[in-house]
């Protein structure tokens, strides 16, 4: 008798794509998440699953050919997963001092201060990722975790873009300088605008969550303070994510 492929685990809500809460393995979801994931040799892959027709995304790989359904059980409610997804390990730490080791005179690094949303966590990551940033620094608490909603909005970004979690964010900042780093903190009422900035040598992007921005002793650790140049008589903010985006363009501008 042919004994019945045990049916995937169902996802409990608020796991953000783990299988089994903190626990379990990651599920990365959609075509670019889970083909830059598994292009990235430090991908730990642990399963593999695909509709018949995603299956074709992932040649030279053996995934289990399963339903949509199969898919949905192990990823959070509403997950778009085009067919695919992917069970890994989190990539592994690297620490902020051997990066900036090997970092080039013209680095650029971001840094976050406590940015929960893991959806702008990921859409800055693909800026950097565009614009050649070398790493995003961010706390490791108060702050949003390596997920699929992560890696989904990264499109593909976080293979390609170191993310440091560090324990101290003004020890990092401190670490940052005396790497040769400028340390260019993003605040709306900043008397002086990007342009400005020093961003054609070393240099940190560093910005605050929506609504609180920076805290106290980030700014403090920061060299000088911008803002980004809006008319006078424009209507609401750009979000973290936009504003990184701009920041980007802006150190890119710099380079070049």
């Amino acid at each position: 008798m042919t004994r019945r492929k045990p049916r995937a685990k169902p996802h409990r809500p608020g796991t953000s794509g783990r299988s089994r809460g903190t626990g379990g393995p990651l599920w990365l979801y959609g075509t670019h998440a889970v083909t830059a994931a598994l292009e990235n040799p430090a991908r730990v892959q642990v399963r593999l699953l695909a509709t018949r027709e995603a299956a074709e995304r992932v040649k030279g790989h053996a995934p289990e050919i399963c339903g949509r359904e199969a898919i949905e059980s192990v990823l959070p409610p509403g997950a778009t997963h085009q067919g695919l997804a992917l069970a890994t390990r989190p990539l592994p730490q690297r620490p902020l001092e051997d990066l900036l080791d090997t970092a080039g005179e013209k680095a650029l690094a971001v840094v976050l201060d406590q940015v929960t949303d893991p959806q702008n966590v990921g859409a800055i990551l693909r800026s950097a990722a565009v614009f050649g940033a070398a790493a995003v620094v961010l706390p490791e608490r108060n702050t949003a975790p390596e997920s699929g909603a992560l890696a989904k909005a990264a499109s593909g970004a976080l293979e390609a873009v170191p993310l440091v979690r560090v324990a101290n964010l003004a020890r990092a900042l401190e670490t940052l300088k005396e790497a040769g780093f400028w340390r260019v903190g993003l605040e709306a009422e900043a008397d002086a605008t990007i342009e400005t900035a020093p961003l054609d040598g070393r240099a940190a992007l560093v910005m605050g969550a929506e609504g609180t921005g920076l805290r106290r002793l980030t700014r403090e650790h920061c060299d000088l303070l911008v803002r980004l140049p809006m008319p006078e008589n424009a209507v609401g903010s750009l979000n973290v994510s936009a504003a990184a985006a701009v920041a980007l363009y802006e150190a890119a501008l710099h380079r070049n």
